[in-house]
């Protein structure tokens, strides 16, 4: 449907225009495929070596990836009580703005529409790209920055477009990229458990003690809780989910639980295939396993899995986060062109094109100046942290304020399962901003910037209580 003024539409039309929402038509399939599409990106290809770097030994290995699913899981589960008791678009918006107030929650969808999202988009559209570009055209020096961007770009204009279509070409989308990648995966699993081990050469073991050891694993635990990143996105889409008291955990704990199974069994694949000095000593294992096991055409096949990985994690967020900023344009007056909801495309167009346009912009300028990924990732992360520990927080909060919120799920072990979230995320905000001042990286500091005139705008909106309600 077009942006047209009401005045155009006849009576019932404008009716109908004015009545538009959010339906539910997102099956437990299909929240569950969000839920995995996003979180196996491209991150379980890169992380694993540099988890068996700062790992003692292989079942400390494997230790640590459960670990970070059962973390996962734990915030999965503060999640869950939140999304069933606010199953609304919007997700951690809506969490934030009940607990911490209007302030806060504005806050929140500010960074999500000019640092988390635009960040997050654009480091899994830089993932895609790099893949792509080893399929075609292997560009190298100056003429790569600009075949990558041109990537990068394409991707997040491709999948914008898709989405703007409508919640059905939307999903199908997701569902369809989801299940494609599982299937690389199992692919390499099987690859990897039936090959012969190869021949790879020791290599030293890190003689580090006491806290230089916790360190390490410290190290570790970032770049698992990284790959695990994602988990939390289906509370956003939480008013298009059927049957949401039900579904909406459902989804959360078979996506944590399912994605946690197979990061375990692929890096079991890595670790019987190379051996633990061969994962360690790698920069592409899972080219590595399919070459030993099928032959040397394998670099191209785990090439072409990784860009599936990256487009289904790109997709997904750019489904979710749209919902955020729509969320947001029905509660505060300057924003309510966001919250508009297109009635025959069954979407917030206009969140998606805005959303589309500066994760775009971003996405060139980072990239035009190399390394594309780390650096979106740099500028993404510390502000994605702090604000998953307040929606940790808002688990305390909420049951203090709200007690007779029907709630129809509680967070198993409250109060210690929110606190165990609340610190497992601060510690990555503290790991981010300590890698940032060490590095001396001027995105985290665009981040901060662009964070602090959010914190001048959102107490701007402060008298802006009056709701909005509309769609276009």
């Amino acid at each position: 449907m077009s942006d047209c003024p009401k005045d155009d539409f006849d009576g019932k039309a404008a009716l109908a225009v004015a009545r538009a929402a959010p339906r539910r038509q997102l099956s437990l399939f299909d929240s569950t495929c969000i839920i995995v599409g996003i979180i196996v990106g491209a991150g379980i290809y890169c992380a694993s070596p540099n988890v068996a770097q700062n790992a003692p030994n292989a079942w400390t290995l494997l230790g640590l990836w459960i670990f970070g699913g059962i973390l996962s899981l734990v915030g999965a589960l503060c999640y869950a009580e939140l999304a069933t008791m606010y199953p609304r678009e919007g997700g951690d918006y809506v969490y934030l703005t009940r607990a911490f107030g209007r302030t806060t929650g504005f806050l929140f969808a500010w960074s999500q529409l000019w640092v988390v999202r635009p960040g997050s988009i654009g480091a899994m559209a830089y993932a895609f790209a790099e893949y792509a570009n080893q399929i075609w055209p292997r560009a190298e020096g100056d003429r790569a920055v600009y075949v990558l961007a041109a990537y990068a770009s394409g991707s997040i204009l491709l999948f914008t477009g898709v989405n703007m279509l409508g919640v059905r070409e939307g999903k199908w989308t997701q569902n369809a990229l989801t299940v494609v990648k599982l299937l690389g995966l199992a692919t390499i699993v099987v690859v990897g458990l039936s090959c012969v081990r190869s021949a790879t050469p020791a290599i030293e073991p890190h003689a580090s003690k006491g806290w230089a050891e916790w360190g390490r694993l410290g190290a570790a635990m970032i770049f698992i809780l990284f790959t695990f990143g994602g988990w939390n996105e289906m509370a956003y889409v939480g008013a298009e989910v059927r049957n949401p008291r039900k579904n909406i955990l459902r989804a959360l704990l078979i996506g944590t639980l399912a994605v946690t199974a197979v990061y375990a069994l692929v890096n079991a694949a890595f670790l019987h295939a190379l051996g633990f000095e061969g994962l360690r000593g790698g920069d592409a294992p899972a080219a590595d396993v399919l070459e030993l096991g099928v032959g040397r055409w394998a670099g191209q096949f785990v090439s072409l899995l990784i860009a599936v990985s990256a487009l289904g994690a790109i997709n997904g967020q750019i489904f979710t986060g749209s919902r955020i900023y729509y969320a947001m344009g029905t509660e505060h007056r300057m924003y309510a062109w966001l919250g508009r909801w297109n009635a025959r495309r069954g979407g917030p167009i206009r969140s998606l094109a805005i959303q589309g346009a500066i994760t775009l912009v971003l996405t060139v300028w980072f990239g035009l100046s190399r390394n594309g990924f780390s650096r979106m990732v740099i500028f993404t992360t510390p502000v994605f942290w702090l604000f998953l520990v307040m929606v940790g927080a808002s688990v305390y909060v909420l049951r203090r304020r709200e007690p007779n919120q029907e709630r129809p799920f509680r967070t198993p072990g409250y109060p210690i399962t929110p606190a165990v979230f609340c610190l497992s995320s601060a510690s990555l905000v503290g790991a981010s901003l300590d890698y940032a001042l060490r590095n001396s990286s001027w995105e985290a500091l665009w981040a901060i910037a662009i964070l602090a005139v959010g914190v001048v705008v959102a107490v701007s909106q402060r008298n802006d209580k009056k709701p909005i309600d509309g769609a276009s």
